[in-house]
């Protein structure tokens, strides 16, 4: 009930212009222990929502290195259980669950629902200045920001050649995986490690570790 209450802000917060940001959170699949022998994985809210751009995590694929970029196996990642799949990502998340080899088995999640994230950015060896001290952070918090950063001189750009902001992303983002950077480099997300178990895939396209890239 209090998840449907604040999507329903979110929606609202949508048809005002505004663009909404969450970080996808920073375990992976999630582990959730019913008992000493039964696990699932455990998505992350407000991050599955349908009404809000769910942003992953990704890290070069060598330390202090550009060389390229992998997904990062902390990117918190998967399916909700509590929204349907929106159709603006059926035929998307279709594809990586049909043509992804090695995915977890279908008992640890529900294929069905919402699947997160929708993009990625750096959040390992993420670089910060604080009182003029350098730091070295990590994180999908750190990856966030940067993306919505992006999306706010988007939206400058488009208000001075007279066009109006980009609003909830989601459907425009789906329609547009070109213009992402796609990441099919890395290991497969965290899960239950204590039984060494792993979580999803890095894949071509979206995959629920880094989204589109």
């Amino acid at each position: 009930e209090y998840m449907t209450r604040i999507n329903t802000e979110f929606q609202k917060l949508g048809l005002r212009g505004i663009s909404i940001l969450f970080a996808s959170g920073d375990d992976g699949a999630g582990c959730h222990n019913f008992n000493d022998t039964a696990y699932t994985f455990e998505p992350q809210y407000p991050a599955s929502s349908p009404y809000v751009t769910t942003v992953g995590g990704t890290q070069f694929t060598a330390i202090f290195s550009d060389v390229n970029e992998e997904g990062n196996d902390i990117s918190g990642g998967g399916f909700s259980n509590q929204f349907a799949m929106p159709k603006w990502q059926q035929e998307t998340v279709g594809k990586y669950l049909n043509t992804t080899a090695n995915l977890p088995d279908a008992k640890y999640y529900n294929p069905k629902m919402r699947a997160y994230p929708d993009v990625s950015a750096m959040s390992d060896d993420f670089w910060i200045i604080i009182d003029r001290i350098l730091m070295n952070v990590a994180g999908t918090s750190a990856a966030t920001p940067t993306v919505a950063g992006l999306v706010s001189m988007a939206n400058d750009a488009r208000l001075n050649a007279g066009k109006p902001v980009l609003g909830f992303l989601n459907p425009f983002i789906y329609q547009n995986p070109q213009i992402f950077f796609d990441v099919t480099l890395g290991s497969p997300s965290q899960a239950c490690w204590l039984d060494d178990l792993e979580g999803y895939p890095v894949a071509e396209g979206l995959d629920p570790v880094t989204g589109f890239g």
